[in-house]
């Protein structure tokens, strides 16, 4: 067997021992070693380049100088390294002595002398972010062909290690902001809902109050104040029930509903609403005895919210339709209008909390964008689904299954989400 052979085996064996390595730091430091053995060199080390301080660091280097190197800012500009990064090419120094670009001050603080040089770029994905060097060949040889290959080789191994291990910091960083952000939101609805329930509760006990006993000639402004501050009070309540859910924390007050008698009751609560677009609001029943067990004012607000957005997003004259039907082992209500329609792009997001098919330079409609995401909230409470069809300009089908059979809930009321 031929000595190029023989350490392209052993460079094989070798990266295969190193992808047992349990983290990013005993990587590196792994492939350090096998460049240093595999290129018979005194020493190797891996530098990383770091954007702060537009320099390169020591990332892994033998265990006896590490102390002293991971300290070091090796400058781009002054160093045989930052030649190699800065260039992005293979540097070989067979007399580093005599080599202006090194740079002194590693071997001040290792208390080493480096006499020849071999170093190669690290790179991914056409992107240089490091360097691989192996100093001091043995018995003052030349550093040849053949040990750069090898350390190529290593390099590119390096440059994925890197790679996945920024990406995953990149990834864990994102993980870490949006768990905050999400306590964040949480104490806000909380503290928010907790602040603003006594006051809206004051101001609609009073306004009711004065509906009463003032003239007839202040009953529209009355009438503003109580309809304003009833949908804040509903926005609180809808905030809290997703936020609840989320939390796994919701409850559920079981008992037998009769769907068909709670769409109509929905129906004729948004009457007014309807003939004041010129909109007719109808049901079909086909099944006039289909129950489902489960809390029937969240099934209620789940299809409340489903057929006010219907009649908001349909043009006047148009159409509402509620159908009740049932499929096997589940209730269906479907709300079919022939309005504006959802562009396909919006389709997947509309049931994310604050989602707004209308930009908010642009909207016409009021809301939050609560509405579809609360919905969402009380069927999957129920074990159910919830799903949207629609076609652009010609309107939209909301749909909600809910199982005949309870969901499971613990002694507390709380529904278990499996």
């Amino acid at each position: 067997m031929s000595e190029k052979t023989s350490k392209l085996e052993h460079l094989l064996a070798i990266i295969r021992g190193i992808g047992s390595a349990t983290d990013i730091d005993q990587l590196l430091q792994r492939l350090a070693v096998a460049a240093s053995e595999l290129t018979g060199s005194q020493a190797a080390s891996i530098l990383k380049f770091d954007a702060a301080t537009a320099s390169l660091r020591f990332i892994a280097a033998p265990w006896y100088h590490q102390q002293h190197l991971k300290e070091l800012a090796v400058p781009l500009d002054e160093s045989l390294a930052g030649w190699v990064f800065g260039n992005n090419k293979t540097l070989i120094a067979q007399d580093v002595g005599q080599d202006p670009r090194h740079f002194k001050a590693v071997d001040q603080a290792t208390n080493f002398t480096t006499t020849s040089l071999l170093g190669v770029p690290i790179r991914y994905q056409g992107e240089t972010i490091g360097v691989l060097e192996v100093v001091n060949k043995a018995d003052d040889a030349h550093y040849t062909e053949d040990d750069v290959t090898i350390l190529e080789m290593l390099a590119l191994y390096a440059g994925m290690s890197l790679w996945n291990s920024n990406l995953e910091t990149s990834i864990q960083g994102t993980r870490d902001e949006v768990t905050e952000l999400d306590r964040l939101k949480r104490t806000f609805i909380a503290i928010t809902s907790h602040e603003l329930r006594t006051p809206l509760g004051l101001i609609l006990g009073h306004a009711t109050f004065l509906k009463e006993t003032l003239a007839e000639e202040y009953s529209e402004s009355i009438d503003a104040i109580i309809r304003n501050a009833t949908r804040l009070k509903e926005i609180i309540e809808d905030l809290t029930d997703v936020d609840n859910y989320e939390a796994g924390v919701a409850r559920i007050r079981q008992g037998l509903i009769s769907v068909p008698g709670m769409v109509e009751d929905v129906v004729i609560s948004f009457q007014d609403m309807a003939a004041s677009k010129n909109i007719t609001l109808q049901t079909d029943i086909r099944d006039k005895n289909l129950q489902v067990s489960g809390d029937e004012n969240k099934i209620t607000v789940a299809v409340s919210n489903l057929v006010r957005n219907a009649i908001m997003f349909t043009n006047e004259g148009g159409q509402v339709l509620v159908i009740v039907d049932s499929v096997p082992d589940h209730a269906q209500i479907s709300v079919k209008d022939n309005g504006v329609g959802i562009p396909a792009s919006d389709l997947e997001f509309v049931f994310e909390r604050f989602f707004q098919v209308e930009s908010h330079l642009t909207r016409s409609h009021t809301g939050l964008g609560l509405g579809l995401s609360v919905a969402k909230t009380m069927v999957e409470l129920h074990g159910g689904r919830i799903w949207v069809e629609s076609v652009e300009g010609k309107g939209s089908t909301f749909t909600i299954i809910l199982p005949v059979r309870p969901p499971r809930t613990n002694p507390a009321g709380q529904v278990l989400i499996s």
